[in-house]
């Protein structure tokens, strides 16, 4: 698989390890911030957001968006939601014709308050080949190489299957499913289940009320 990153922040960076450690080519760009691609391109290190983690020599960052999409089928967006419809606009005329588009964004756009697929199927067209990559993660653990697991939803089986098997290693586990909207609910209301729970936990309210609120929060 040849891979293209969009973004460069702490979970672009971390994806776009994953992929490179299990073997794949993976280019890392951006829309902003060209001043720090242009150091991770020379120094093959993301040095303000995951320091410390060398990149392989198939992951390699470039400031330009043009050279990051050449030659990629597939392209992996890794944006707050509010960047997400202007980061589709702009790589839309460069993206191959057969080409499948994933994201890591969790949330709702902050002028529409829709779904992340929703504002892809606008932008792309609904029988675009997409896919949401989410679950309980942090990126420097994932830079780090520690055991972690993570849901694929597709529009596309074979898209999801492709992605899941290109990202899986002995430390990494990726599952996938078809609910693009169960998927993306679950990553974008989660925090306020985990900031209730917290709550709870300070109020002294102890496992069982914590356990309720998960329980019928799901």
């Amino acid at each position: 698989m040849t891979l293209a990153v969009i973004g460069a922040g702490s979970w672009g960076t971390a994806l776009a390890l994953q992929f490179a450690r299990c073997g794949h080519d993976v280019r890392l760009g951006g829309m902003l911030e060209l001043e720090l691609l242009e150091a991770m391109a020379r120094e093959g290190e993301n040095k303000r957001y995951l320091p410390g983690v060398a990149f392989p020599p198939n992951l390699v960052a470039t400031p330009r968006i043009a050279d990051c999409l050449d030659g990629a089928r597939d392209v992996l967006i890794a944006v707050p939601s509010h960047g997400l419809r202007e980061t589709l606009l702009a790589i839309k005329p460069m993206l191959a014709s057969d080409s499948r588009v994933c994201w890591a964004t969790k949330g709702f756009e902050l002028t529409t308050g829709k779904l992340p697929h929703q504002v892809a199927a606008e932008v792309l067209g609904a029988g675009h080949p997409m896919a949401v990559l989410s679950g309980p993660t942090f990126a420097k653990e994932v830079g780090a190489g520690l055991p972690t697991a993570m849901t694929i939803a597709a529009n596309d089986e074979a898209f999801a299957t492709a992605l899941a098997v290109a990202m899986s290693s002995d430390n990494f586990r990726a599952y996938t499913s078809d609910d693009l909207v169960g998927v993306e609910v679950g990553g974008a209301v989660k925090n306020v289940l985990a900031i209730a729970a917290g709550m709870s936990d300070g109020l002294g309210f102890g496992a069982n009320t914590r356990i309720a609120l998960i329980n019928r929060g799901l």
